[in-house]
């Protein structure tokens, strides 16, 4: 049996080593953060790691202190040197983002970069929280927070679920240049008209593609969805639908024009869940939802 000194002792040691060890954790934290992707970024903020993150790329604009960061450019497009001005000492990165030569460059400077996981589903979302609560060090919050998403995706899935109409939906990323483009199958768009329990009314193709205006009346879409980017430049989306020369369309004779925020729609991040309802509700403006 231990005598007091010891258990004194022994009570010290072990305070040492966990005090140590929570050192170590601190010392490990990265403190300089450049995130690459909306999606990413709403979730450091929600994990309570924003503190952390010096900027951000074009694509981050919620929560508000997430688009108020320093800019590195469009996700896509972004530059080694720009990046690497900014001190970062962890870059976490949307699989989109690139060229993948800036990141190797990045990461050959001696900057740890790390990517998130790949998909366009609502079933990444939980991998996402669980890589950003991991490179952040709060997997506890990481694993409040998929929980949280869970439910939520859940709640929204079973309100959902007796809808029997599929409308059917054509999403137009862009409108530019006279030439709709086109979601086809294996897109974030295509993801989320069937989550919000519509028909992508272009599914005979794969990824995104540009429709003339005669194949679009052919795709005889019921409703036209379009994030809000597409209408730069134009006074109402159905000033856009007609310059595009979709207003022979079964959703532009009606009027059925959907715009949404185009992170919230197609990002597949913490507000998935709402987007999915705003969108169902759109497409089913007579169905009584409960619960959305």
């Amino acid at each position: 049996m231990l005598t007091r000194r010891q258990t004194l002792l022994l009570a010290a040691a072990c305070g040492a080593v966990a005090g140590l060890a929570a050192a170590r954790a601190h010392a490990a934290a990265p403190g300089r953060v450049l995130v690459l992707g909306g999606d990413l970024a709403e979730i450091a903020f929600a994990l309570g790691a924003g503190s952390t993150v010096i900027a951000t790329d074009d694509t981050a604009l919620w929560p508000p202190e997430a688009a108020a960061l320093p800019k590195v450019g469009y996700l896509r497009r972004i530059s080694a040197e720009g990046v690497l001005s900014l001190l970062p000492d962890l870059v976490l990165a949307n699989p989109g983002a690139g060229p993948r030569t800036a990141l190797d460059q990045i990461a050959a400077a001696g900057v740890r970069v790390e990517t998130g996981p790949e998909g366009e589903s609502a079933d990444i979302v939980p991998a996402k929280i669980a890589f950003m609560g991991r490179a952040l060090d709060r997997a506890a919050a990481a694993e409040t927070c998929a929980a949280r998403f869970e439910a939520e995706m859940a709640r929204t899935e079973a309100a959902l679920a007796p809808l029997d109409s599929r409308p059917r939906v054509l999403f137009l990323i862009s409108l530019a240049g006279g030439t709709p483009i086109a979601a086809g199958t294996g897109t974030a768009a295509d993801a989320m008209i069937g989550l919000a329990h519509g028909t992508n009314a272009a599914a005979a193709f794969a990824g995104y593609k540009p429709v003339s205006a005669e194949a679009a009346i052919g795709l005889a879409p019921d409703v036209l969805l379009l994030p809000d980017h597409a209408l730069e430049g134009y006074e109402s989306p159905e000033t856009a639908v007609r310059a595009a020369g979709l207003g022979a369309t079964p959703a532009g004779r009606e009027g059925r024009v959907v715009v949404m925020d185009g992170l919230r729609l197609l990002g597949f991040g913490l507000r998935t869940p709402q987007a999915v309802a705003e969108l169902a509700r759109a497409l089913h403006p007579d169905a009584a939802l409960e619960g959305l």
